[in-house]
This record gives C-alpha cells, sequence and structure tokens, in this order.
C-alpha cells in the first residue's frame, strides 16, 4: 500500500489503533498500536504482528495463528473442521486484544467468511445451478452465521457503551453459474494466437506458448477478466500501434457484449476501461476489465479445454462468486448517524464517511 491508510491517518493524529487481519497489511508495518497481518501472509513462521513480540503473546494464549484455510477442496468435513476452528481463535485474539490493550479504533476482518461462501454455496442455495441437498453441508453456512453472531455478541459485551460500531464487507456473494475460458475465446475471435496447442487441460497461459508476432490481446482469470493490449512501445513484442488503440478497444467491447451462455441464452456482461471506473489509474493496469453475465460466470485464465464454458472454477472447486452489493452499517449509541437506510455508499466514499464517525 503506498498511500496512507485508514490506521495510518488516524495513528499520526494520536488514535491508538488495532488492526487484525486486514488485507493486505503482510509485512506488517509500525502502526501506533498494534496489527497482526492478514490472509496472505505466507504462515505462522513469518513476523506476522507489530510489536514483534505480540506473536509471541498470542502464540503462549492461542497457539500459531491461522491464517486461513484450504477451502478449493472436496474434503468438505475437513473444510468446516478447519473453518470453524480458524475463526473460534480469531474470535477469542480479538477479544482479548479488546480487554488487554489500549485502542481507540479496533479494525477486524475475518476471512472464514468469505471461504464458507466459496465452499458451500451450492448446498445452501436452493437456486444454484449445481445444487445440491445434505445432511450437514446445507446447513454450514447458517451455522457458521451463528458462530459469527454469537462471536460478536461477546465483542459488543466487552466493548465501552458509547463506541460506534461499524459492519461491513467489501462485496457480496452469489451463485456462480460457471467458468469462461476468456483466452479461448480470444483466440476464437482472431485476437490471441498460440505457438503450439496446449498440451494439458487447466494449462496456465505462458509467454513462451503465445505467437506475440500475431496477438493482440490475451487474458487473465478471475472472478472478473483483465485484458491487456500487446501495444507497440509498452509491451515486448508489441503489435498494436497507438492509433489503432481505441478502435481495437471498441471492437473488444461490442464482441464481449455479443458473448452469450452455452445453451445460447443472452448474457448481461460488462466491459470498462480502468478508466471509466476510477479517479485514478496506477501501476500495470488492464486495458479492460471485464464481467461476464454480470458476475454470474467466473473468467477462466487457464487454457486447454475443449469448451469456452467449465461448468465450475477452473481452480478448484467453488460455488460463489462475488456480487456487486456489500454490506455497509453503522450503529451509534449516541445517535448523531439516525435509524434507517440511508442509501447505497460506494466503495470510495468509506474513508471519509469513518474519518467523519471518528470526529462526531
Amino acid at each position: 500500500i503506498k498511500t496512507p491508510t485508514l490506521w495510518d491517518v488516524l495513528g499520526r493524529r494520536g488514535y491508538r489503533v488495532g488492526v487484525i487481519g486486514v488485507p493486505p497489511t503482510y509485512p506488517p508495518k509500525p502502526v501506533h498500536g498494534f496489527m497482526i497481518s492478514d490472509f496472505i501472509t505466507p504462515g505462522p513462521e513469518k513476523p506476522y504482528t507489530f510489536p514483534p513480540m505480540l506473536k509471541v503473546e498470542l502464540e503462549k494464549l492461542f497457539g500459531p495463528y491461522i491464517f486461513d484455510v484450504i477451502y478449493r477442496s472436496h474434503e468438505k468435513d475437513k473444510i468446516i473442521k478447519e473453518l470453524f476452528a480458524m475463526t473460534k481463535q480469531h474470535l477469542n485474539i480479538v477479544q482479548y486484544l479488546l480487554g488487554k490493550k489500549k485502542w481507540d479504533v479496533f479494525i477486524y476482518v475475518e476471512i472464514g467468511v468469505d471461504r464458507v461462501h466459496h465452499a458451500f454455496w451450492k448446498y445452501f442455495d436452493k437456486e444454484h445451478p449445481r445444487h445440491v441437498e445434505h445432511s450437514v453441508y446445507s446447513k454450514t453456512i447458517p451455522e457458521y452465521y451463528k458462530l459469527i453472531d454469537e462471536g460478536f455478541k461477546s465483542i459488543k459485551e466487552k466493548l465501552p457503551k458509547d463506541t460506534i460500531v461499524v459492519i461491513t464487507s467489501d462485496h457480496g456473494a452469489k451463485a456462480m453459474k460457471g467458468a469462461f475460458v476468456v483466452n479461448q475465446w480470444l483466440e476464437e475471435q482472431g485476437y490471441l494466437k498460440f505457438k503450439e496447442k496446449p498440451r494439458r487441460p487447466g494449462e496456465d497461459i505462458d509467454r513462451e506458448i503465445i505467437d506475440w508476432e500475431h496477438t493482440m490481446v490475451w487474458g487473465w482469470g478471475g472472478y472478473y477478466a483483465r485484458m491487456f493490449i500487446n501495444l507497440e512501445g509498452r509491451e515486448p513484442k508489441g503489435i498494436v500501434k497507438k492509433e489503432e488503440y481505441e478502435d481495437l478497444i471498441n471492437q473488444l467491447k461490442k464482441d464481449i457484449r455479443k458473448i452469450k451462455g452455452p445453451k445460447g441464452e443472452p448474457w448481461n456482461s460488462k466491459v470498462y476501461t480502468p478508466y471509466e471506473l476510477y479517479p485514478e489509474v496506477n501501476g500495470d493496469a488492464p486495458d479492460l476489465i471485464v464481467y461476464f453475465d454480470n458476475l454470474s460466470w467466473r473468467s477462466a485464465g487457464t487454457v486447454g479445454w475443449d469448451t469456452i464454458y467449465l461448468p465450475e472454477n477452473d481452480r478448484g472447486p467453488d460455488d460463489a462468486v462475488h456480487d456487486w452489493h456489500g454490506v455497509f452499517t453503522v450503529y451509534d449509541p449516541e445517535g448523531t448517524v439516525g435509524k434507517g437506510f440511508k442509501g447505497e455508499i460506494r466503495i470510495e466514499q468509506v474513508f471519509d464517511l469513518l474519518m467523519k464517525l471518528m470526529q462526531s
């Protein structure tokens, strides 16, 4: 993170902060307070706290910190066991820190909420295209929610009575209909050419297998697709001239919006340049961002498949995709925020709102 975070700004103003599991905070940096890094931490053998000795203190009481679980797996019983164990450990650590440390602002992200959706959504959602009713797995998401609710109740009981509480998520969840093999579609449309056919299904796209002299576009997979133009002067073997760039972008947009589903059903795909979405674009940004069928279809970046429509995630078992709307709720015991629905809030507005809450 190259810009000041909420906890950086508040720390400089004298607020003592506690930051637990917020991505991306590995490796942990000095803060005016304490920090435990997030789920991308390689493991508990690495430094993951600030101050460094907080790690020793916590491990004496709670054992090695559990950062994540392997959730893209068919071993559902193992996922349940590890997921609940991880979250219980996190909740116990949070309650300990709330009671033992000095803090003015406390931020805690529970990655388990994300993982339980991806691992068990098809058992929970009766409208899921691959729904399976199961005596245990169909109850896993509700049972996990109960664990979170009970943990939050215990946390709230430990808070000072004038504490403002914010509950938020960065995205929603819904059924994954399948995965769209973006690079094979680009090949079919004449935008990308391979030197040779991939040798096996699920092969990662590699620079060495692409015929760059005849490739205009390639893509990355994920819950949305990122497409890159092989632009002359920017890419090592670029062939698309700058004066051709805008026409190519516009043609790609048209072609993407024409994509239909495996049964010929219309898709509501959305495609943007980063500049259409963000007020500022940094780093090696993609040229296009694509949400296939309104996010219902994941983008598969791998190649070698016999179809461009995969029934599941190419990275392993995964039942859910991200949805547009997350949650943002504020509980203010002093009533300065007021009750009731306040309308939608955009994610880039959250920082300013939280700063206002701190100053209220």
